[in-house]
């Protein structure tokens, strides 16, 4: 491999530390510059990333630095396209936080312009690159349920406005259950069963406001802009249907996170928003849930494995695995199950994509653990 790829970090709030462990150890990458609206924010994710990383005076200023080849877009979904556009206008590769954009117009100009200027973008979440996802996915691929029939994907939580300290984002445009945790479900569920064709929705919003749980501005009341709770059935390529919740309105459940279920039996399916977990088989009959050991996808994986596989596949030529096709295909799936539940009705999803490659083999882990 030649030289890292050079990293410049646009956004530095709470999961930009995330990266960091990444972002020191891959040999493919490396940070040379941060940018984030509050500049004491910046300097402090520059600090603790250790080395020489400059703190550029605004996003703009950034995506032209020459010690930057690639932006890592960290800023909230609302400008996700803003940033990506001008990093691709001056020449940069790109790899985002989830959602891909906020619109599918801002999604396809994103993809316009890279095709446009012969760069890479890729897009959260990478968790589905680990042994969680990829060894359910290979023992879906190994015929070990049989023909796909259905699968269950659900994410409840009583919001996040409970713990992070500036939540009003994830209720605003571009945000709510389905964009915020979807694209986790989304993207599990294209890996193990293919790409979504037609989706059937319905979606209410039971609060007006909601009030910050913690932190120094606990207490403060914000209003509610988008669907709470979300719930909705998938129709994949193959045939097999997903019934999908996402719930900001639920304080307590015992429900699977995702499950497929096929003609000789059923799969469970570790939580999408980890890299980890472990995947059980159940042949059908009444036999036990089996426990299925790591056989494919990052180990202990950290965020960032996705843009490091992008680094990575530049230098070899390949086709990046947490791709910006894919990313939209999600974000087209989760836009128009909201247009179905508005309207009442069944919709075909027609941004498609190609089911992505696996993680063939077990991958170690890129920083160092515990």
């Amino acid at each position: 491999m030649g030289q890292p790829l050079r990293i410049g970090i646009v956004g530095a709030g709470a999961i930009s530390g995330a990266y960091l462990g990444t972002l020191a150890h891959a040999p493919a990458l490396r940070l040379t510059a941060v940018a984030d609206l509050d500049p004491a924010r910046a300097a402090h994710l520059a600090e603790q990333a250790g080395g020489q990383v400059a703190v550029a005076g605004s996003a703009a200023e950034l995506v032209e630095r020459d010690d930057v080849d690639a932006v890592l877009n960290l800023t909230v979904p609302a400008v996700h396209a803003p940033v990506a556009l001008a990093a691709l206008a001056a020449g940069k590769h790109v790899y985002g936080e989830k959602p891909l954009a906020a619109t599918r117009q801002e999604a396809q100009a994103i993809l316009a312009a890279a095709r446009a200027g012969g760069l890479r973008v890729g897009c959260a979440p990478d968790t589905v690159l680990g042994t969680g996802t990829q060894t359910a996915r290979r023992a879906v691929d190994e015929g070990r349920v049989g023909e796909p029939i259905a699968a269950t994907a659900f994410m409840t939580t009583a919001g996040h406005e409970r713990w992070h300290p500036d939540p009003e984002f994830y209720y605003r445009r571009g945000g709510g259950p389905l964009l915020d945790m979807g694209p986790y479900y989304l993207s599990s569920l294209v890996h193990l069963l293919g790409p979504v064709v037609r989706v059937t929705g319905a979606a209410s919003r039971h609060r007006a406001e909601r009030s910050i749980g913690s932190g120094p501005r606990a207490g403060t009341r914000f209003p509610v802009e988008v669907d709470t709770h979300v719930t909705g059935v998938l129709e994949h390529a193959g045939g097999a249907l997903t019934t999908l919740v996402m719930s900001f309105d639920i304080h307590a459940a015992r429900l699977p996170r995702i499950e497929v279920h096929g003609t000789e039996g059923s799969l469970s399916v570790p939580d999408p928003n980890g890299f980890g977990g472990r995947p059980a088989l159940h042949g059908g009959g009444g036999g036990e849930w089996e426990p299925l050991p790591d056989t494919a996808g990052h180990r202990e994986g950290q965020r960032g494995v996705g843009l490091a596989d992008l680094a990575e596949s530049l230098a070899e030529g390949r086709p990046h695995l947490a791709s910006a096709e894919l990313a939209d295909h999600v974000l087209d799936t989760m836009l128009t199950l909201l247009d179905a539940a508005e309207q009442g009705v069944s919709l075909p999803v027609t941004h498609t994509t190609e089911r992505p490659a696996p993680v063939g083999a077990l991958i170690a882990p890129i920083a160092p653990t515990g």
